[in-house]
């Protein structure tokens, strides 16, 4: 698929000397939820960051809607309309939970996301949105991480991680909320170590391992062997 919306040709991501991703080249249409499975070390959070602005690549590498933004800021890319939900969450420690969400808001995108809209959608962040944001439990923070990122009003929002090391009550509790965030027409890309669930939100599927990309297909009809297979390098 590619209708010219996020585009990833050849990219290829270093830290210093050490390359992490070799030749990675994958595509999200407007509107479509692509998954990105792997092992750790694999170069999920590598891509993550490279899509984002985090790491700097060559501008013609990321293309988002025609323009290449391999070479663009962080805080360039998240004005054009691409927030992340970063691995670790990354609060503010010294922020309430209310500020951390204000703060997703100062680039000043137009859209439906705005403090309200966060509460209805995690009413307990509104219960205690005075409180410290680091003082919340691990998935009160992660809702904390995603209201940030709606804040942002973008058009393109990625999930690292979206469930590392949260209960799995809290896991369920995230992918119940996730037909109100990207149900409306926005676009994702979300890295889950749970290929299952990575399976069953996404419309499209892509496995990295060690750097390169060993499988894409449709979430649909891409089978678990050639998964497994693509996953361990088999």
């Amino acid at each position: 698929m590619s209708d010219g919306f996020l585009e990833i040709d050849a990219l290829s991501s270093y830290y210093g000397d050490f390359q992490a991703l070799f030749d990675v080249s994958m595509q999200v249409g407007e509107g479509e939820v692509v998954a990105v499975i792997g092992a750790n070390g694999a170069g999920k959070t590598t891509l993550m960051r490279s899509i984002t602005g985090l790491l700097s690549n060559e501008a013609a590498m990321v293309r988002y809607r025609g323009q290449a933004i391999g070479g663009l800021r962080a805080d360039q890319i998240a004005t054009l309309g691409l927030s992340m939900v970063p691995e670790g969450r990354q609060l503010f420690p010294s922020l309430s939970v209310e500020e951390n969400l204000i703060i997703g808001g100062q680039i000043g995108r137009r859209g439906p996301w705005g403090l309200e809209a966060v509460y209805r959608l995690f009413p307990v962040l509104k219960e205690r949105r005075s409180q410290q944001s680091t003082s919340l439990s691990g998935g009160q923070q992660q809702m904390v991480a995603i209201g940030r990122a709606l804040m942002a009003n973008p058009d393109l929002l990625l999930f690292d991680e979206i469930s590392l090391g949260l209960a799995p009550i809290i896991i369920k509790t995230i992918y119940e909320a996730l037909p109100g965030i990207i149900g409306g027409g926005m676009s994702a890309i979300i890295v889950e170590q749970d290929i299952t669930r990575a399976i069953n939100v996404s419309h499209r599927v892509y496995c990295l391992q060690e750097g390169r990309v060993s499988l894409e297909g449709s979430s649909k009809t891409v089978s678990r062997e050639a998964i497994s297979n693509a996953y361990f390098g088999v």
